[in-house]
Formats: structure tokens, sequence, C-alpha cells
């Protein structure tokens, strides 16, 4: 039996990317909004990787969505680009009401200067834009041979103050409707992260 979704009066966050449900960066970003306990965490995902899909959308054939389990979250796996993911979870046909806050990634890969042209993950972040609610892209550095998976925690610790600045600022409604944030998280941001604490 379904459990129906309701507001629990905490701020929602919809949480898409363009490397897929299971990909680390996105389960890093849901583990860390989850931890703190002040969202409600909701994803929408792609069922499979979609990466440099840039806002493609699908429009020949029906979309299908499954229920993931994530804890601590409501989730759907998406047969579709980022964009779809985006444009399916805001639509009400899986979640009843709009997020806050729709979040793309945690990337793997900078996704800065032209690449935000090619970009799923800049793409399911500027879906949401489109429909008016705010969102933002977020990529992380990855090089290979240093990067680790534990990076994309990292990641996500860092970019929680901006997740809850937002949130503040649309509350008290001083957050900007004309554009979208691209956040790329740079390859040292541990080093980065220690100097700040």
């Amino acid at each position: 039996m379904e459990t129906k979704i309701v507001p629990d009066g905490r701020p929602s966050i919809m949480v898409t990317n363009d490397d897929g449900i299971d990909a680390p960066g996105l389960r890093a970003l849901v583990q860390v909004l989850v931890s703190t306990n002040r969202y409600q965490v909701l994803v929408c995902a792609p069922y499979s990787e979609k990466s440099a899909v840039s806002h493609n959308i699908t429009w020949r054939h029906p979309l299908s969505a499954k229920k993931a389990e994530i804890d601590g979250t409501v989730a759907f796996a998406i047969r579709g680009t980022p964009a779809d993911c985006t444009s399916l979870g805001l639509s009400k046909a899986l979640f009843p009401f709009l997020p806050d806050l729709v979040i793309s990634g945690i990337n793997s890969g900078e996704n800065c200067g032209y690449h935000i042209v090619y970009s799923g993950t800049v793409g399911g972040a500027r879906e949401a834009f489109f429909c008016g609610v705010p969102s933002f892209s977020v990529s992380y550095q990855w090089i290979v041979g240093r990067s680790t998976v534990g990076d994309f925690t990292i990641a996500a610790e860092v970019v929680l103050p901006i997740i809850n600045a937002t949130i503040s600022d649309n509350k008290n409604q001083i957050y900007t409707q004309k554009c979208f944030l691209n956040i790329d998280v740079p390859f040292n941001v541990k080093e980065n992260k220690s100097r700040m604490e």
C-alpha cells in the first residue's frame, strides 16, 4: 500500500542529477541533507547515467517512474533525462507539492564555461528555473587517481551553507528569481574546508 506524501512542515528539497540515481555524488548529497533533519528530501533522478544530454527532453514516448529506496527520502527513478526528471518532479504527478529548492548533482566532473551548454546536470537545474522554482547545479572536480568517493560527502558539506542560505532567502522573499546557480566544488576542497574550520 502506498503512503501518501504530504508536507511535514520542513522546507522541501528535490534532488536530481545526470549520473543516475545510484551515483555516489547524488547519494552523498542526499545523505548530508537527510542527516541535518532540517529538510524534507525528495529524489527524482534518472534510472541510468544521462551525462552530456544538455536540456534534452523526452516527447516521443511516455516517461516511466519507479519508486526507489533511499533512506530518509521519497525517491523515484525515471527513464528519462535530467530535465525530464525535474519536469516530472515538479508536475505534482509524483509529489503533491512543489519543493522549495531543486538541486541537481553532485556531478562527477566540473561544469564550468562552455560545459554548462552540454551538461545534463545543469539542464536539471535550468528546468526548475524555467518552472519558477529556485535551483542550482553542483559539480565536483573529480580527478582520476586522486579523488575518492568520500570527497562527494565533503563537497556536499561545503555546499550546505549555500543550501541553507537559499532556503532562508527564499522564505524571506529576498532570493533572486531571475537566475539559477551553477556551483563547482574544486578538487582540493578538503584542504579549503579544513582552513575554514
